[in-house]
């Protein structure tokens, strides 16, 4: 809602809930009222609101203060919807405005139909000259009219009128609505919504502060025994005071009448401008009706003229004619579809019928971030993701998620664990045999293929027994979840199996027993080693021990036994270790 619209919102239903504190069918209460309230979030002309990803923005609609119409952005689908508007200008405020861009559905009011609006000038004329003409022969002038709305413009203009006419001043002229009175403070304080005249006068003195012009509390405080006029709520006179003043002045054709705005049927003012004989008070009795009627329309509603105005402006592709008696409707379809029918498609819904309309437009995506940062040509092709959010595309890399998204990147590992029956050096040779890129790291019993995936045999008495339970070793076969990797892992997995159910499988290709002892009695060097040192490791492709003692690197051939040490010490004692190891694994050599 608008600022003003929000303030006005919350005195009248504030009002309804003063008015039907006892009433068993009490809709709401202070309590929800005041939830309601909590939730409005307001909005100024112009400024755009994002929700979901249905972008919308308000324009001024020139019916009351506040009122807005608004433009809704539906995955490049625009829709305005007018609600009541008018493109008038008039005492105080200004007519609606026509948005910068045209709209692919318009939703407009038809209230009036084909009718047109007598000029401002004119209908101000008669208006005041018939008050003049009922206070001078000494009538009481009544004007229904809703609290707000057309009520504060018929206010600025009489008092602008007994200003101009001295011989009215001695006349009271009494607005009563205590609810129209609270809300004055609001026209006071939205001066800067209202048109220029309205602001300038406000630099001398604020023009919604009037002279001749007293809020009334009750019928009980209204001397009616000369002239006088009230405007008084409701405008349809279906009760309340303007309704008793009503029927109280009837029968006396000194007094009279003024309509100001639409009426709808089956309401006692609708049936008075007919000037029926008799009329029928809310206790049953039937009295004449003598007083004059007067209709003079101040309804800030478009009408025709208006209407088809504001559509040659906003040129739509669809119309949808909302909020009007159906007859009217369709007499101003007939009109506009003469007017228009070569370029617009007319549409007169019922009350919660259903307008299903096609729209087909190209999606468009943006590329961002490192992708674009060369320039691209036809034809080339681009890889990237593809986001979509709130309506609008974008092509980006995996690497710029978090900085042009609200997306964070997850990795998902995953991990088998495997009954393992056979040998580390067994295991290594398999792979070997399948697969050029691979890492070994004998003392952690450990193969990495392709940087990806990660082959682990945990022995058993290492065995995180709440993990798995198993009789002997475990083989881990570990990789972050990506398809390449998947890949791997599956073909790791297929060859693994085929290993524990088919021994044959490990002389698919050439090899002898002692190359099998080979791969055995690395693997007991390694432990053996790695018992008495901390830092020690093998590299499989210069077939190569590695070892850290005392911050001193020393390198064991494993085919020579040669042992590379600065360290004449260190060197000494690895030989003896290694003499020991090779009488314990060759004792007959």
């Amino acid at each position: 809602m608008t600022h003003p619209t929000k303030a006005v919102f919350k005195l009248l239903l504030a009002d309804y809930v003063k008015v039907s504190h006892h009433a068993e069918d009490m809709l709401y209460d202070e309590k929800d009222l005041q939830a309601c309230l909590d939730k409005i979030e307001r909005i100024n002309y112009h400024e755009e609101l994002n929700v979901n990803g249905i972008k919308f923005r308000c324009y001024n609609a020139g019916h009351v203060l506040g009122a807005a119409m608004f433009m809704f952005d539906i995955a490049g689908v625009k829709v305005l919807y007018t609600g009541d508007f008018s493109k008038h200008d008039d005492r105080h405020l200004v007519g609606a405005e026509v948005p910068s861009y045209s709209p692919d559905v318009l939703i407009v009011e038809s209230t009036y139909g084909i009718q047109i609006h007598e000029e401002r000038v004119k209908r101000e004329s008669r208006f005041t000259q018939f008050v003049h003409r009922t206070v001078s022969q000494g009538g009481r002038c009544l004007i229904p009219v809703f609290a707000l709305g057309r009520a504060q413009e018929l206010l600025l203009i009489l008092e602008e009128y007994w200003n101009e006419h001295p011989e009215l001043q001695t006349v009271p002229i009494y607005y009563a609505s205590s609810l129209a009175k609270r809300c004055m403070t609001i026209f006071q304080t939205y001066i800067n919504m209202m048109n220029k005249k309205i602001q300038r006068e406000y630099e001398v003195s604020n023009p919604f502060v009037f002279k001749h012009i007293h809020n009334l509390k009750s019928a009980e405080h209204l001397n009616d025994s000369g002239p006088v006029v009230v405007m008084a709520s409701p405008a349809m006179l279906q009760s309340g005071l303007s309704r008793q003043l009503f029927e109280k002045w009837a029968s006396d054709s000194k007094n009279g009448i003024i309509i100001p705005g639409y009426c709808v049927e089956g309401t006692l003012a609708k049936t008075i401008m007919s000037t029926p004989p008799t009329i029928t008070t809310t206790n049953g009795i039937e009295i004449p009706f003598r007083m004059p009627v007067e209709y003079t329309s101040f309804s800030a509603h478009s009408d025709y003229a208006q209407t088809s105005e504001f559509i040659r402006d906003t040129k739509p592709k669809y119309i949808v004619l909302v909020h009007g008696d159906p007859q009217e409707m369709q007499r101003l379809k007939s009109k506009l579809t003469e007017e228009h029918a070569d370029r617009i498609q007319i549409f007169t819904p019922r009350n919660c019928e259903t307008v299903e309309l096609k729209f087909q437009g190209e999606k468009m995506a943006k590329i961002v971030g490192a992708l674009a940062s060369e320039k691209l040509k036809d034809g080339d092709v681009v890889t990237g993701m593809l986001i979509s959010k709130d309506f609008d595309h974008s092509v980006i890399s995996a690497d710029d998620l978090m900085k042009f998204t609200d997306l964070t990147t997850h990795t998902i590992t995953q991990r088998q664990l495997l009954p393992f029956r056979n040998t580390f050096g067994l295991l290594v040779h398999l792979i070997e045999q399948v697969y050029e890129n691979r890492k070994v790291y004998r003392e952690r019993l450990t193969i990495v293929v392709h940087g990806l995936v990660t082959l682990t045999v945990i022995k058993h008495d290492s065995l995180n027994k709440q993990e798995y339970r198993a009789s002997g070793d475990v083989l881990s076969i570990e990789w972050n979840s990506e398809p390449v990797s998947d890949m791997i892992a599956d073909s790791l997995l297929t060859l693994i199996l085929q290993m524990e159910s088919n021994p044959a499988i490990l002389h698919t290709q050439p090899q002898d027993e002692s190359n099998h002892e080979e791969f055995e009695n690395i693997d007991i060097i390694l432990r053996l080693l790695k018992h008495r040192f901390t830092q020690v490791e093998f590299d499989t492709d210069s077939n190569e021990f590695r070892l850290t003692v005392d911050n001193v690197s020393a390198v064991i051939n494993h085919r020579t036994k040669e042992i590379t040490c600065e360290n004449k010490d260190i060197h000494d004692q690895l030989k003896g270790i290694l003499r020991r190891i090779e009488k314990a694994l060759y004792p007959l050599e």
